[in-house]
């Protein structure tokens, strides 16, 4: 190498940001990208009452969210590939504060599940950059701490829209809430650092597109996975008050199961890093204590509720950071490309899971539908062993 192109190189290396700049980036686009939905459920009794929609539209236009967002998974890869994170997160985070306007402003219940789609374009953009962002500008050794928090980043956005209800929603109405997100969405955009370099994206759009069986395996699996976590938060109360439990006891429960999904999140990538190999064989392993975890809700009785929540919330919904992880270590030419599939699984099973596992909690009863979760997420963790082997066999 020439001492020019030398320099060159190492000031191409100056531009791009720290591993703490990247890490904080990712984590307030990923909450920022993902404020419609959860603002849309922390406020669904205040938009409800309004806009004249039931429990079941709320369940179908958070399905409406997710399967929009798998749709749109694999095309925002190719974006992020062509353009670099840095665009297509600041896109990402412009798109979701135009989302939380337009849902602020909001008159019937079509015009929601309509505004609420276009936020879930902004989470697939959002998403997908961060991951990229991560894989390009963190140091190999720490990757898997910085997945997993970004990945934690999910649950607090859930508290974030939970704190919305009594701090604006109860006093100055439920659509300044949502202008006041959006606000807090736009404050990000600061905090995106640069990608870095032409030249990397350039090569990540040559490689983007090529999906393997392997993945396509990975995928099938986050969809049976999440298809059953997702049944938790959305179900998880209204089972334990049907089991006898006080409403106000049963919160408590789903709030617990936010806290310990965080920091299993933390704790599943900080470990990771400690870990040169094998990360298949632990994800599988999550996904069987969360099966054992919802086979427990099924059963009567306080302990199985108690254990159950943290099982299935402490393990079995545990595993999105380090599925982009080990996804990304597995295609470092391609991170965008690669975890695009995996997204596309983990917002399919978001889309799908409630849609089934309602029906079957309405006409069989809760112990069946916590049952049935449970074998769906057992299969996921076959299904990723098997994805394993053929991911580290090419």
């Amino acid at each position: 190498m020439s001492h020019s192109a030398a320099r060159s190189g190492s000031g191409a290396a100056t531009a791009a940001p720290g591993a703490v700049r990247t890490s904080i980036g990712a984590v307030t686009t990923t909450i920022a990208c993902v404020l419609p939905v959860f603002l849309v459920g922390g406020l669904a009794v205040q938009i409800g009452d309004e806009l004249r929609f039931s429990p079941a539209g709320l369940g179908l236009a958070v399905s409406v969210y997710f399967g929009t967002s798998a749709l749109a998974s694999v095309p925002a890869g190719r974006l992020v590939s062509r353009y670099g994170p840095t665009a297509t997160a600041r896109t990402g985070i412009a798109l979701a504060a135009a989302s939380l306007l337009a849902i602020g402003a909001a008159r019937s219940f079509l015009h929601l599940v309509v505004f609420l789609a276009a936020g879930a374009a902004a989470n697939a953009l959002g998403q997908l950059a961060s991951n990229v962002a991560l894989a390009h500008h963190v140091p190999a050794r720490r990757q898997g701490l910085s997945f997993g928090l970004k990945q934690s980043a999910i649950p607090v956005s859930t508290l974030l829209s939970g704190a919305a209800v009594p701090a604006v929603a109860l006093t100055l109405g439920w659509r300044w809430a949502f202008v006041v997100a959006a606000g807090l969405a736009l404050a990000t955009l600061p905090l995106v650092p640069p990608d870095g370099g032409a030249a990397r994206r350039r090569r990540d759009h040559r490689e983007a597109g090529r999906a393997t069986a392997g993945l396509i395996v990975v995928g099938l699996a986050a969809t049976l996975a999440s298809g059953a976590a997702n049944a938790l938060g959305t179900f998880l109360v209204d089972s334990s008050v049907a089991r006898g439990l006080a409403p106000g006891l049963a919160g408590l429960m789903l709030t617990l199961g936010g806290a310990v999904c965080a920091a299993s999140r933390l704790a599943g990538g900080w470990l990771a890093d400690r870990r040169a190999a094998g990360h298949i064989g632990v994800l599988a392993l999550l996904l069987t204590g969360g099966a054992v975890g919802l086979a427990l809700l099924a059963l009567p009785g306080t302990v199985a509720l108690v254990v159950g929540v943290l099982l299935s919330f402490g393990l079995g919904w545990a595993w999105p950071g380090l599925l982009n992880y080990t996804v990304v270590l597995l295609n470092p030419s391609a991170p965008a490309a690669a975890t695009s599939i995996s997204q596309t699984g983990v917002y399919a099973g978001g889309c799908l899971g409630p849609l089934v596992f309602g029906p079957v909690a309405a006409h069989a009863g809760y112990p069946e539908a916590w049952l049935s979760a449970a074998v769906a997420m057992l299969l996921a963790a076959g299904l990723m062993l098997l994805a394993g082997r053929a991911l580290t066999s090419r």
